[in-house]
């Protein structure tokens, strides 16, 4: 079983992982012989932590019961309170994540923490726009590694800016090979367009 960990903490973006976790947790477009795959949201602690839209959500398990491992993923999400103290267990963590050529992604402001580790200084990556790390990372050495687009996949790393949710989503679900080819392609292009027709190119690849 492939578990893919979410982090969360106060203000947390909840539009950036919706699609990834929607899909992972309802299985609803799942190929026949998809991998058995789980999703845990991992907190600082057990304690409730609010959505920027206000949701209140209980994270199922804390940092210490994460578990490296190839077969697992860790995903950081985007807040107002990745300056703090306490997250500093989860950085931990996801430098093991990457020792362990494990799959890691970020997106948003989790892409500034991933910086002030260095660990974007050479590999290709994204963020919110050129100049985004620098402004809020003035050790960020990855200039020449950042690729402006709303997602991208080096290896095992996952970055996205805050509007590369959906991308990244992709991304990830190709990854984990859970969808059909043609299952993907059409839900990205349903999702990023809306056009029904890919909506019926869909539905009809998964019959």
């Amino acid at each position: 079983m492939k578990t893919v960990y979410i982090y969360l903490m106060e203000t947390f973006a909840d539009w950036e992982v919706s699609n990834l976790m929607a899909e992972l947790n309802s299985k609803r477009f799942f190929k026949k012989d998809a991998p058995d795959v789980t999703v845990k949201t991992v907190g600082f602690s057990k304690e409730i932590v609010h959505t920027m839209g206000g949701l209140a959500v209980v994270p199922d398990c804390t940092v210490d019961e994460v578990v490296v491992s190839k077969e697992n993923m860790l995903v950081l999400v985007g807040s107002n309170t990745w300056n703090e103290n306490q997250h500093s267990k989860i950085l931990e963590k996801a430098k093991e994540f990457l020792d362990a050529k494990a799959p890691l992604a970020a997106i948003c402001g989790a892409t500034v923490s991933l910086a002030s580790l260095g660990v974007l200084d050479n590999r290709p990556h994204t963020s919110n726009g050129k100049g985004f790390l620098e402004m809020f990372c003035p050790n960020y050495k990855g200039t020449s590694f950042y690729k402006d687009e709303a997602s991208v996949r080096d290896k095992n790393l996952f970055t996205a800016g805050s509007t590369g949710g959906l991308l990244m989503a992709k991304l990830i679900l190709e990854y984990l090979d859970v969808f059909n080819k043609n299952t993907l392609e059409s839900w990205y292009n349903y999702f990023s367009t809306g056009k029904a027709e890919y909506f019926f190119e869909m539905m009809n690849s998964i019959q």
